[in-house]
C-alpha cells in the first residue's frame, strides 16, 4: 500500500529522534554533568516535558530540536557548523508543517529527508541515516515513474515537429547514456560515493564493483599519482608511506580512496579498466592484494560500543582498526588500550601492520568523528587527546612498517569542519600529517568534464559520432563570434571549442553548475 509525503515525513521525524536523542544527552551531559536534563528541559513548556517510562525518558523530536537550538552557543557549538545550525531551525519548521497535518510536495518531501540525513550524518547516527537515504530513494524512483508516465502521455499526443538545425545530428544519435541513466536509477547513487556503504557491500554497483567502478571512472592525473605511489608502496616498499587527501568539498577524496580500495582488491586486472599504464609506471605486472582497513567517521559514534561477527566488542577507532587487519588476534593486541580509552603506542601498531603486510589504512571523514570528543570524557571511543595520539602513533607506525600505506582525508572546507571542535581537531590532525604527508592533487576543472561525461554516457567509439560532435561545437562556436553582444567573452576564445568537444553533449557553462551541486565524486 503506497504511503503518502506526511507519511514519509512522519517516519524520517521517527529516526531523528533516534538518533539525535543519544548525541543531545551525551554532550548536555558533558557540560552540565548531573544536572543535564534539568537544564535541557528548563526552557520547555509543560506540553514538551519529556516523558518518563522504564528508566528512560522520551523526548519530543520538536522538544529536542527546540533544545538544540536555544542551547547551541553552549553545549553545541564546539561540535557542530553554521550548516548543521541551520537543518536544526529549518527541521523545526518541518515539524511543525507535520504536526498541524499541512500538505507536502514531492519535492517539499524531499528536502525535508535530505535534512533529516545530513543532520543524523554530522552527529554519526548511521544505521538512521541509511535509513533515511533508502526512503529518499524510494522516493526518487517514484517521482521518476510519474515523470516517465507524463512523457510518455505527452508522445501519445505531440506530433513530432522540426529536425535538427542546420543539418546537426542531435546528441542522442551521437552518444548513449548508460542504461541505469537513461532509465533513471542514476539518481539512486546521486554522484556521491560513499566509502562506508562499499564496505558494507552496500550502495549502487558503480562504487561497489571494482569493475563497473574502474569502467566509469576517468583517472586523473592526481589519481593516475596516488594509484601508482599505492602500488610502489605497497609492492615494493618504495612509495610514500602516508597520504593526505585534503581538498574542498566534493573534490574528490572520496572517490580517490574508493579507487585505492579496489584496486588492491584482488580481483584481476582485466576488471581495472585504464590501469594499465599505471602498472607500467610503478614497474609491475599486477595490484598486490592487500589486508584493508577502513574507518570511516560518519559511520561510527564515539558514545557507543559495537560488535563484529564474531562476537569482539570495539569501541575505539583502533580497536577496529586492529579488528580488521588481523580479525581477534590483531584486536587483542590493543585489548586493553581500546577498553580504557587511551592509545597504543607506535610499537604495537607497526606490529600489527608488519603481520597484516601489504596493509592499506584508509581514513574518512576523521574530522566528523573528532569533534564529537572534543571537551567531553567518558566516551567508549577515549578522549579527543587520545585520539590525536593515535593519529601521530599511526603515521610513525605507517612509516616504519614493511609494504604498509595510511591514506586519510583531511576537509579544507567549513561545510565538512563544522564549530570549534572540528576546527581544533583539523588544525591538530594537519599538524601531525604535515611531517609524513605526500602531496596529492584533485580534479582540475578541466579533468572534472571527462569525470561527469564518464559517468553519463558510454564511450563515443564511431569516427562519424566523432565527427558529428565536432560540427555541433564548431557551429556554437562561430554563433558566438557572429553575435559578440550577446555572449560573455569568453565564448569567443579560441579555446571554448576544445571545451565544448570535451564536454559533449553537456555546455561547458552547465558543467560547471553541476560542479556547484557536486556532480562530480565526492
Amino acid at each position: 500500500m503506497a504511503i503518502s509525503n506526511a507519511e514519509r515525513v512522519g517516519k524520517a521525524l521517527e529516526l531523528l529522534n533516534q538518533g539525535l536523542y543519544p548525541f543531545m544527552k551525551r554532550e548536555f551531559k558533558a557540560y552540565y554533568g548531573d544536572t543535564w536534563f534539568e537544564q535541557a528541559s528548563a526552557n520547555l513548556r509543560e506540553y514538551q516535558m519529556p516523558r518518563k517510562g522504564g528508566g528512560n525518558e522520551h523526548w519530543d523530536t520538536q522538544a529536542l530540536l527546540s533544545v538544540m537550538w536555544d542551547q547551541w552557543n553552549v553545549v553545541f557549538r564546539n561540535v557542530l557548523g553554521k550548516a548543521e545550525r541551520s537543518l536544526v531551525s529549518e527541521l523545526g519548521d518541518v515539524r511543525n508543517k507535520w504536526a498541524h497535518q499541512e500538505p507536502f510536495s514531492t519535492d517539499d518531501t524531499y528536502r525535508a529527508l535530505d535534512s533529516v540525513q545530513r543532520l543524523l550524518t554530522a552527529v554519526s547516527a548511521a544505521d538512521q541515516a541509511s535509513e533515511v537515504e533508502r526512503q529518499k530513494q524510494e522516493l526518487l524512483r517514484i517521482r521518476f515513474e510519474e515523470q516517465a508516465r507524463k512523457e510518455v502521455r505527452k508522445a501519445a499526443v505531440a506530433p513530432i515537429e522540426g529536425q535538427p538545425a542546420g543539418g546537426l545530428r542531435s546528441w542522442r544519435e551521437v552518444v548513449t547514456p548508460h542504461p541505469d541513466v537513461a532509465s533513471g536509477r542514476y539518481q539512486q547513487a546521486e554522484f556521491a560515493a560513499d566509502l562506508g556503504q562499499v564496505v558494507r557491500r552496500e550502495g549502487a554497483d558503480e562504487y561497489r564493483n571494482p569493475r563497473e567502478f574502474f569502467q566509469r571512472t576517468y583517472l586523473t592525473e592526481g589519481l593516475r599519482h596516488l594509484l601508482t605511489n599505492a602500488l610502489l608502496r605497497l609492492e615494493a616498499n618504495a612509495g610514500d608511506p602516508v597520504v593526505e587527501l585534503q581538498t574542498n568539498f566534493g573534490g574528490g577524496k572520496t572517490h580517490s580512496m574508493l579507487a585505492l580500495y579496489h584496486l588492491v582488491s584482488g580481483v584481476p586486472v582485466s576488471d581495472l579498466s585504464g590501469i594499465e599504464p599505471v602498472l607500467q609506471k610503478a614497474g609491475v605486472s599486477r595490484p598486490p592484494h592487500a589486508q584493508r582497513a577502513v574507518l570511516v567517521g560518519t559511520a561510527l559514534s564515539p558514545g557507543q560500543a559495537h560488535t563484529k561477527p564474531d562476537g569482539t566488542v570495539v569501541r575505539t577507532l583502533w580497536g577496529d582498526l586492529a579488528w580488521q587487519l588481523l580479525d581477534k588476534d590483531g584486536y587483542d593486541l590493543v585489548a586493553e588500550a581500546d577498553r580504557q580509552g587511551v592509545s597504543p603506542g607506535s610499537d604495537v601498531l607497526r606490529q600489527i601492520f608488519a603481520a597484516a603486510s601489504p596493509c592499506l589504512i584508509l581514513i574518512d571523514e576523521w574530522v566528523a568523528y573528532m569533534r564529537q570528543l572534543y571537551g567531553v570524557s567518558g566516551l567508549p571511543a577515549g578522549s579527543f587527546d587520545a585520539n590525536l595520539s593515535f593519529a601521530q602513533a599511526l603515521t610513525e607506525a605507517a612509516k616504519a612498517a614493511p609494504k604498509t600505506l595510511l591514506v586519510a582525508s583531511i576537509p579544507a572546507s567549513d561545510i565538512e569542519i563544522g564549530g570549534e571542535g572540528g576546527q581544533e581537531a583539523v588544525v591538530r590532525l594537519r599538524n601531525t600529517f604535515g611531517r609524513l604527508e605526500s602531496m596529492w592533487r584533485p580534479a582540475s576543472a578541466e579533468e572534472g568534464f571527462e569525470i561527469v561525461r564518464r559517468r553519463l554516457f558510454q564511450p563515443i567509439n564511431e569516427q562519424r559520432d566523432f565527427t558529428a560532435r565536432d560540427a555541433v561545437a564548431r557551429a556554437f562556436t562561430d554563433l558566438y563570434r557572429s553575435q559578440p553582444q550577446e555572449f560573455p567573452s569568453d565564448c569567443r576564445e579560441g579555446d571554448y571549442e576544445r571545451r565544448l568537444k570535451a564536454a559533449y553533449p553537456i555546455h561547458p557553462e552547465m558543467f560547471d553548475r553541476l560542479a556547484l551541486h557536486r556532480l562530480v565524486p565526492a
